[in-house]
């Protein structure tokens, strides 16, 4: 899971308070100073975590709870609140609409991934029936236009560039223009890479601004920095108008708590988090849900609509239906050995399983109430941390062994 041992320090601070027989100030202190450590050795900034703890002390006044109340949940809420206030900026960000043409420019600093992250960013659109195409304005990085040329070819998508035009302002109007010409209605630009202390690469990504007049500018950063985003997304947003934000390279890197209360900082939207090399390996952000997953506390219902990511549109009909009736018969009590091979077969898909069980509930152990902690530690057997091809191979045999069994004895 994604900044998994943050959200495992967390989710253990809550059960540790959750265990106390009596939940007093004492308790509610020292799961918070878990919680702020945990914080702060993610790298988030002081000044967040400090903020978070006083709202949480403000809002969960022990000795006013009238009698009957459950102080644990309404501390466990409090918290959750707390860390979905931190990540939510409360700023809708532009939403490209399928038939009208939008630009999307996207720009950051080098090495963040910028140019995978358009291939990613146009592939999550493509699956869902949008025309999109990519323009390398990037003139500035050597094999930038290679690299952007094997993405697109490799996912699908037409691509523009040049290997011998150097002005990234011509080649952006150029391929905007002819984007346009072939009715697109998704036009990524790739631009050079640029530090904030870079004045020229500045002016020149302004200038391509300027020229190919974006619907919105997305600006990429390495979830690896830490807190030195939040200085370069100020710098990135005075130039231009930056209106969201992607965070790549999250796939468990100690520092990815900073970049993301760095983000909620420069009041520009967080909409996508990187997570893996691959064109798949890229998850819309939703504060609740990727909070929830944090604190081990996934739900079936983001469980199906990641499924749902991966159908392509021509059978999505079909497949929501059907995953309509699964999800009924689950709310029922009836799950069958059919409908676990149907959804091993969907999660195979789907990427990593770390990723992917995260979202399950019972596949952490760290919020369990005790008489099902055994329960639960049976099912994260199937997913040892570090170990994930090892559990994908424990998957495909419990996927031949189903294939061996018949209908008879239902």
């Amino acid at each position: 899971m994604v900044l998994g041992e943050l959200g495992g320090r967390i989710a253990r601070a809550i059960q540790q308070m959750s265990n106390a027989t009596i939940v007093d100030e004492n308790v509610l202190n020292e799961c918070l100073r878990e919680i702020t450590r945990a914080l702060l050795q993610a790298d988030v900034r002081f000044e967040l975590v400090r903020d978070m703890q006083t709202n949480i002390k403000n809002v969960v006044n022990l000795d006013r709870l009238a009698a009957g109340h459950n102080k644990r949940n309404i501390i466990q809420q409090a918290i959750f609140n707390e860390l979905c206030k931190m990540l939510d900026t409360g700023t809708p960000s532009f939403t490209p609409k399928k038939g009208k043409t939008s630009v999307v420019m996207f720009v950051g600093l080098q090495g963040s991934g910028k140019t995978t992250t358009c291939t990613k960013y146009a592939h999550y659109y493509q699956k869902r029936g949008w025309k999109p195409a990519l323009v390398c304005a990037d003139t500035f990085r050597a094999g930038a236009f290679d690299q952007l040329k094997q993405n697109a070819t490799k996912a699908k998508i037409p691509f523009y560039g040049s290997f011998v035009e150097s002005d990234p302002v011509q080649i952006g109007v150029e391929g905007v223009a002819r984007f346009k010409d072939e009715n697109c209605d998704l036009i990524i630009v790739d631009t050079s890479g640029r530090h904030k202390q870079e004045a020229a690469l500045f002016e020149e990504m302004r200038q391509v601004s300027e020229a190919t007049n974006p619907d919105l500018a997305i600006f990429v950063m390495d979830g690896s920095i830490g807190q030195a985003a939040y200085d370069q997304a100020q710098a990135f947003k005075q130039s231009v108008a930056v209106g969201a934000v992607i965070v790549t390279k999250m796939d468990g890197h100690a520092k990815g708590g900073g970049a993301l209360s760095a983000v909620a900082a420069t009041k520009s939207p967080l909409i996508f988090i990187g997570t893996g090399e691959h064109v798949h390996e890229f998850e819309v952000f939703n504060v609740k849900p990727f909070v929830k997953r944090l604190l081990g506390m996934g739900g079936l219902s983001g469980f199906i609509d990641r499924i749902q990511d991966d159908v392509p549109m021509d059978q999505q009909a079909e497949h929501m239906q059907k995953q309509a009736e699964h999800m009924q018969k689950l709310l029922e009590g009836n799950f069958t050995l059919r409908i676990m091979y149907e959804q091993y077969q969907s999660i195979l898909k789907m990427g990593p399983l770390g990723q992917v069980l995260s979202m399950l509930p019972g596949f952490s152990a760290e919020l369990m109430p005790k008489d099902q902690e055994k329960e639960s530690q049976a099912n994260a057997e199937l997913m040892p941390e570090g170990q994930e091809k090892e559990s994908q191979a424990k998957v495909k045999r419990c996927m031949v062994m189903m294939d061996s069994m018949t209908n008879k004895g239902k």
